[in-house]
């Protein structure tokens, strides 16, 4: 890998983790597009640890409140006393699918589950529940309904909804924020609060893939300098694009639907549905 494909696909990763679009989809099909090796699972998961530094700094005001909800709610015996500590809960909840069935299915994960007919189905598959949750919105809104507003509006069936939801971000197409948001918005959430429970809900699984795929590929991320430079130039450029994309995402979808995305997802299914039939881009890299 060069320093150009590892700036690169951190800049995917990070542009592409946070919008509904995919980020293991892109990072599958662009550098097969382009020619370069597949950067593989190991990787994919190592350099997302720039978009939870991303998440970290975008939203450190909820993550302190949350954090001193949580320590005051166990501390007074009250776990759900306020709502900053009944998210807190919510979010270490709804980690808990996603780390079993992301252990209990590594090895799939890690090889069959990247080939790109999966890719294709799960986006489509992705795109469709993100457009049945628009209809949903749109439903609702013409009888007058808004959607719960703000981390007070969370619920427990949020918190598990989203949590089981996001399990289906471990297939490669899926796309984590877009289905996670998607159920919130289908559980009664507006969107930006839907978005931001999601961004949320994100950090203790990516925390947790970056750190043992980190520690399990020891020898091959950090086993040289040129190998340690692409690891670190990779995180930081996802990093830095990440909190762009945060940022963007969140006021885009306090005034604006998912509509653009679902557009875009279908017509990069399309695409790369062509590229296989094609044979221009192989199934696995």
């Amino acid at each position: 890998m060069t320093l150009v494909e590892a700036i690169t696909l951190g800049i995917i990763q990070g542009l592409t983790e946070f919008l509904p679009v995919s980020s293991t989809a892109h990072l599958r099909v662009v550098p097969a597009l382009l020619g370069w090796d597949d950067p593989g699972a190991a990787y994919s998961a190592v350099i997302q640890c720039g978009t939870l530094l991303a998440v970290c700094v975008a939203m450190w005001r909820d993550i302190a409140a949350l954090l001193r909800g949580f320590v005051v709610g166990i501390a007074s015996r009250r776990p759900w006393g306020s709502p900053e500590s009944r998210v807190s809960i919510l979010i270490l909840l709804g980690t808990l699918p996603i780390v079993l069935v992301g252990f209990a299915l590594r090895k799939l994960i890690k090889g069959e589950a990247r080939r790109l007919e999966v890719v294709i189905a799960a986006l489509v598959a992705a795109t469709v529940l993100m457009a049945v949750a628009e209809w949903v919105v749109r439903w609702r809104s013409r009888r007058g309904s808004t959607g719960r507003q703000g981390l007070d509006g969370i619920c427990l069936s949020d918190g598990l909804g989203m949590g089981l939801a996001q399990v289906l971000a471990l297939v490669p197409g899926t796309s984590r924020s877009g289905v996670t948001i998607s159920c919130g918005m289908l559980g009664g959430l507006d969107r930006r609060t839907a978005a931001r429970f999601s961004f949320l809900l994100s950090l203790p699984a990516v925390a947790a893939a970056g750190l043992l795929e980190a520690w399990q590929e020891r020898a091959e991320i950090f086993g040289s300098t040129e190998a340690i430079t692409m690891a670190a130039a990779g995180t930081a450029s996802a990093a830095v694009v990440g909190y762009v994309a945060i940022r963007w995402l969140l006021a885009m979808l306090g005034q604006h639907t998912l509509w653009p995305f679902i557009a875009y997802r279908l017509v990069l299914a399309t695409l790369l549905a062509w590229s296989l039939a094609s044979g221009w881009v192989p199934s696995l890299g």
